[in-house]
């Protein structure tokens, strides 16, 4: 059974001056659950993990913790833990101490803190660390320290502002699986701030994808990636070949679509009408160099082969100039198609799907 709380947050609205930083935003988040808000710097993402802490109080609405108004409750007072992403250790002090801080301020007994900052490092695989100093830690062993202290003060919520974000690629991915490790074997609710689709994809059990302080979809990972509810989504999660134009056909579950390239076909995804203005997204490794595929067919130029081990990424440009990119495996058949002037590009319907006309996220 979970032992962390539920978030609630109701209509929350956060305004500094004439700047609105968060704009409306009701959401149920889970007790026991890895959650993520994912989104560009500026988004509103750190201000909504500041009013859930209690360090900003919202213009409008209310945050819910287990489903009590945290209204007037300072950073103290909540059930919560925040883990900033300097981590904020004491660099010459032992690790347990930095482990017990937090229990040191409740009064806790000097052997009994030993004790639990024990427990807590070996709960983190760092059992055999409590008399090193923070400052002779790897950058990895020194996050994990950050979570053992912060899961002393025994939180039902815990906060973490892009923590991994200083790490090194190789050491970011090992620390993902960490912390998701972590965070199931404690039950406590996991809020996760990060504008790496990655870390997002990779570790949470839903997503909220933001935008200009508003939510533009909350689902799991594989929904967010394979359905995106608008184009910001579409275009911010994964890489997309997007494609303008005007619906001018329809079916039960698809709609037909005239571009600059010819006549599309994609799953209608947005409830698109007749002559409505349409995007349609198909990811790189749904498109194929194939004559076949029902969706779409385009000659492209191939431009580039950028070589990734397991795969190749093609880069083309379309007649009317656009870019595409296509991800294939390396099956070691790539050699004739390099000295191709033009190849075909295709893709299934049921592989692409086509939304309203709207913003697309800038990276």
């Amino acid at each position: 059974m979970s032992i962390g709380e539920s978030v609630h947050l109701e209509n929350v609205t956060m305004r500094f001056g004439d700047f609105t930083a968060v704009d409306d935003v009701s959401l149920e988040i889970e007790a026991g659950e890895f959650f993520s808000f994912l989104g560009p710097s500026g988004c509103g993402k750190t201000t909504i993990l500041r009013m859930i802490s209690g360090f900003n109080e919202p213009s409008a609405g209310r945050v819910l913790i287990g489903g009590r108004d945290m209204r007037g409750s300072g950073p103290n007072r909540r059930p919560t833990a925040l883990i900033f992403q300097n981590l904020a250790l004491f660099p010459l002090m032992p690790v347990w101490e930095n482990v017990a801080f937090g229990l040191e301020m409740r009064g806790m007994a000097r052997s009994a803190r030993r004790r639990r900052a024990e427990e807590l490092l070996d709960l983190v695989a760092l059992g055999n660390a409590g008399d090193k100093r923070v400052a002779d830690l790897s950058g990895g062993q020194r996050q994990r320290v950050a979570i053992a202290r912060a899961l002393a003060v025994e939180p039902k919520v815990m906060l973490l502002d892009e923590p991994l974000s200083a790490l090194d690629l190789k050491l970011r991915q090992h620390m993902r699986a960490e912390l998701r490790a972590i965070q199931k074997r404690t039950g406590v609710t996991f809020i996760y701030i990060t504008h790496d689709q990655g870390e997002a994809l990779t570790m949470s059990d839903r997503i909220a994808v933001m935008s200009r302080g508003r939510l533009e979809q909350v689902a799991r990972p594989d929904a967010v990636y394979n359905e995106p509810a608008t184009p910001f989504a579409a275009s911010f999660v994964g890489e997309a070949n997007i494609f303008q134009g005007r619906v001018v056909g329809l079916s039960a579950e698809e709609v037909e679509i005239e571009t600059d390239l010819g006549r599309m076909r994609a799953r209608n995804g947005g409830d698109l009408r007749q002559g409505d203005r349409a995007m349609l997204f198909v990811r790189p490794e749904r498109s194929s160099i194939a004559l076949g595929g029902d969706g779409g067919r385009i000659e492209a130029e191939l431009v580039e082969m950028e070589f990734e081990g397991s795969f190749i990424n093609l880069r083309l440009r379309a007649p009317n100039r656009q870019p595409i990119m296509v991800q294939m495996a390396n099956d070691g058949g790539l050699g004739e198609m390099a000295r191709m002037a033009s190849v075909p590009v295709s893709f299934a319907a049921r592989a692409a799907i086509a939304l309203p006309e709207g913003e697309l996220a800038h990276q």
